[in-house]
């Protein structure tokens, strides 16, 4: 067994629990107006420099054959990241930590890998593709910095979709008891690829 196919094995052993990220909210999208443009604007200068938050929840991720999922804990800190998935069985963790210098994954078999950013050292450890460039703004509800985007509205009006990079990014919830509000479930996906959170909790601050 080649080291590539023991590590896709070893994170692919964390039991699939998709259901977990169910809809809660009716997928309703509506093109974006004055009022809710203006209002995505104000969050967007609002969160545009935050850099430093953390969430806890589950992550779940299918290249379209295979899927796994764990808990999650998200740490940003600047441009440097800390995103641990935990399996809910064994406690096993899956850590990748890196910033602009590089990537390392800890918790394969075989020992740790490194790379030179979180997505190709993902991409070539266990074959998945997780935008996480792009990701870390999703998450927030935000436009990435990467190229134009399509927004659409919820009639709460927040998000309900991001179309950029390829991706499509649904957000299934809000916590609207935020100020700003801020997402709980959010669906990324780029044919075969699926990227589900599941939010638990924010915080904010180093």
């Amino acid at each position: 067994m080649t080291f590539r196919h023991a590590s896709r094995f070893a994170l692919l052993a964390l039991p699939v629990l998709l259901a977990a990220c169910a809809t809660t909210r009716a997928p309703v999208r509506q093109a974006g107006d004055a009022v809710t443009l203006g209002l995505q604007e104000q969050r967007e200068k609002a969160l545009v420099d935050t850099g430093h938050w953390t969430l806890e929840g589950r992550l779940s991720v299918s290249d379209g054959k295979d899927s796994g999922s764990g808990g999650l804990t998200w740490r940003q800190d600047g441009e440097h990241y800390e995103f641990t998935v935990r399996a809910p069985v064994t406690g096993r963790s899956f850590r990748l930590t890196g910033g602009p210098d590089g990537a390392e994954l800890e918790g394969l078999d075989g020992g740790p890998r490194r790379g030179p950013d979180a997505e190709s050292l993902m991409a070539s450890a266990v074959g998945w593709q997780i935008p996480m460039t792009e990701l870390k703004r999703w998450v927030l509800g935000l436009r990435a910095d990467g190229g134009p985007a399509d927004i659409a509205f919820g009639t709460d009006k927040l998000p309900s979709r991001i179309v950029q990079d390829g991706w499509t990014v649904d957000y299934r919830q809000w916590d609207a008891a935020r100020h700003p509000p801020m997402p709980l479930r959010v669906f990324a996906e780029k044919a075969p690829y699926k990227v589900r959170l599941s939010i638990e909790d924010w915080s904010f601050g180093r």
